[in-house]
């Protein structure tokens, strides 16, 4: 059988379990055979210079892009036909040609504290070493708790999980839904609270990315999830106007209760010592132009944020 839709992937365990969930998706969306997956919706694992170079931040090395640009290069040259990403690592901007065609169905967007040393974030000791690698996490934690020491924690869920279990760190910070999707709800102490640590633009949401012409495919419109592409919409719409990127913290969450949908953004500096945060709703998600109207509220809304903060770049 020919190939029917090639999916372009990380070669990360995360990124594999994550693309096999959209390929049986896909696969059920065109009626294929479970027989037949393999061939018909196939993986084509791509290594990317994120996950080749680990020892630095993102910040240092060109930033989130890294994580998508051999793949985008894939899709652009015809070699893969959809792209699945973890949303929260995909650039504002598109490359021209490309798009987000569709968002299927969020999981849990909190953070994650996982543990050894304490149940809690709060009940960390004084002075604790706390892992990640991200600059939002960081900012947050250090907000709540400017006595933690903050260390520098990259590489895949397991890499970073064995370096917890061996001793580096009193505390580690990952996505739930990432932990969700591998299995490994069980090492999770603590579901942060959304207020104190706002997650990144579009975290636990997943983007299927095509080239622009293909985006009316067949099986499209069924992974799509349309709240969760609103709410990202918002989301997405705030990160842009507050310049979101791996040298800036910053976190945006949208929710829809009842038919209204708010949004909450915010940046932080870099040690925590500041916070900016604004909400706002739009008031009918059903309307014609609502995700016009999203992706104008994440707009004004981070740009609320950004007009109150001002710079707040990390640079190493």
């Amino acid at each position: 059988m020919s190939p029917l839709v090639r999916i372009g992937t990380r070669r990360s365990k995360l990124a594999l379990t994550q693309s096999g969930m959209m390929q049986r998706a896909i696969g059920r969306a065109l009626g294929v055979a479970d027989a037949d997956l393999q061939a018909a919706v196939p993986l084509v694992e791509i290594v990317t210079t994120g996950d080749r170079v680990q020892d630095r931040r993102l910040l240092e090395i060109g930033g989130k892009a890294l994580f998508t640009k051999e793949i985008e290069e894939a899709l652009l040259d015809g070699r893969v036909d959809v792209a699945v990403h973890s949303m929260k690592d995909v650039p504002a901007e598109q490359p021209e040609g490309l798009c987000i065609a569709a968002i299927p169905e969020r999981e849990d967007p909190r953070d994650a504290f996982i543990s050894h040393t304490a149940a809690k974030f709060d009940e960390l000791p004084m002075g604790a070493v706390l892992g990640t690698a991200s600059l939002r996490r960081q900012a947050q934690a250090l907000a709540l708790r400017p006595d933690l020491k903050i260390e520098m924690l990259r590489g895949n869920v397991d890499t970073r999980l064995r370096r917890l279990n061996e001793g580096e760190f009193d505390a580690i910070l990952l996505a739930v839904s990432g932990l969700n999707r591998l299995g490994f709800e069980d090492v999770i102490r603590e579901r942060l609270s959304l207020d104190g640590f706002l997650p990144a633009p579009g975290q636990g949401a997943l983007a299927l990315q095509t080239r622009a012409g293909d985006s009316d495919a067949a099986w499209v419109a069924a992974l799509n999830h349309p709240l969760t592409a609103l709410a990202v919409e918002a989301e997405r719409g705030a990160m842009t106007a507050l310049e979101g990127s791996c040298r800036t913290a910053v976190g945006a969450h949208a929710e829809i209760v009842e038919g209204r949908l708010r949004l909450t953004a915010e940046m932080l500096a870099p040690d925590g010592s500041a916070r900016w945060r604004r909400a706002g709703e739009l008031d009918d998600v059903t309307a014609a132009d609502a995700f016009g109207q999203a992706r104008v509220l994440g707009l004004r809304i981070g740009g609320e944020v950004h007009d109150a903060a001002g710079d707040q770049r990390f640079e190493p």
